[in-house]
């Protein structure tokens, strides 16, 4: 959810800019089932421009409507949506809806954290009762720091409270500059994660060649460089090449992804690591722990389109702990 947070940060500085006032939706508490979880957040703009959204498209109207009375008098409400008789979700949704005009100090902090790739976390002060309350409101928590979304916020004791951690923007790195990984970039920027593309420098590629992509990198395996490898980080191995795959694999020996994808058949993939071994035999078990190979779920993929689909499911599948199954076939809540 932080590249959510992200782009409505960035609308908000835009709004700022126009001198327009911007209300925050946030969905803190739920019952029953719904699209989204809470922790989703949706940003208004006096114009009625909208950044993210909190459901399917279903509440978004009415919440824009009640909205209309915070950029009026500037005072927090509770909104509370029944989808039992409207949805097919049946659940209840209770939002926070409250001026959002944090600080330039938080700015500047919130832009810091994002670099750093350092969580923070967020608390809402909300109630279950509908209609305007001036004690209700959010803070950002960064270090040590404390950052309202507006001036003159306080966080009292006597209502309750959501508290979301925040981790740092998934980031997939891609090894290659083939067509697939044009592909895998564009459907994984779609989904919100930051690309890195490294590409040799024989590849003649620079970053207009692949839309949606957050850096490029022009580097030899021997020089490469990559920080910032965490467990909010995936990385896809997919040069095409025997040789060049193996002195990548080599070149980021020493990081822990949470996910290390290989394309190539089983055979191409058992050479490659025993290759590896011989390289590097102090290689560590947590090491090949992360390795997929080859590379996706089998959902029957033929075009790079497809076999770039495969490939995000997969992560996901692995940063969620989830095994893939049918939803039909799922017994309870889509959402465990």
């Amino acid at each position: 959810m932080t590249h959510e947070l992200k782009h409505i940060v960035t609308a908000y500085r835009a709004a700022k800019d126009k001198k327009q006032k911007t209300v925050l939706a946030t969905v803190v508490a739920l019952e029953g089932s719904s699209y989204r979880r809470p922790g989703v957040r949706m940003l208004i703009h006096e114009d009625g421009k909208r950044i993210g959204a909190v459901s399917g498209g279903c509440v978004e109207k009415e919440i824009i409507r009640q909205a209309q009375t915070v950029f009026t008098d500037d005072i927090p409400k509770m909104m509370i949506y029944d989808g039992r008789y409207r949805l097919g979700c049946e659940g209840i949704l209770y939002i926070l809806i409250e001026p959002f005009a944090p600080s330039s100090t938080f700015l500047e902090a919130f832009e810091l954290t994002l670099s750093r790739r350092t969580q923070f976390k967020i608390i809402s002060s909300f109630s279950k009762d509908e209609g305007n309350n001036t004690n209700l409101g959010s803070f950002f928590i960064i270090g040590r720091e404390k950052f309202g979304m507006r001036n003159n916020v306080v966080l009292t004791d006597d209502r309750e409270r959501f508290e979301q951690e925040m981790n740092p923007c998934f980031k997939l790195i891609i090894i290659g500059a083939e067509h697939d990984a044009v592909q895998l970039c564009s459907f994984a920027s779609l989904t919100g994660w930051e690309v890195t593309i490294v590409a040799s420098a024989a590849e003649e590629k620079n970053i207009s060649d692949f839309p949606g992509a957050s850096l490029f990198l022009s580097e030899e395996p021997e020089m490469l460089s990559l920080n910032s490898i965490d467990e909010q980080t995936a990385i896809v191995l997919m040069t095409h090449s025997y040789v060049r795959d193996l002195k990548y694999l080599l070149a980021i020996k020493e990081s822990r992804p949470v996910y290390l994808g290989m394309l190539g058949p089983a055979k191409r993939r058992e050479k490659l690591l025993n290759e590896f071994i011989e390289n590097y035999p102090e290689v560590s078990d947590a090491f090949f722990d992360t390795i997929h190979g080859p590379a996706g779920l089998d959902i029957g993929a033929e075009t790079a389109q497809e076999i770039a689909m495969a490939i995000l499911s997969e992560i996901l599948s692995v940063t969620r702990n989830k095994e893939p199954i049918m939803l039909k076939n799922k017994q309870g809540r889509i959402h465990t």
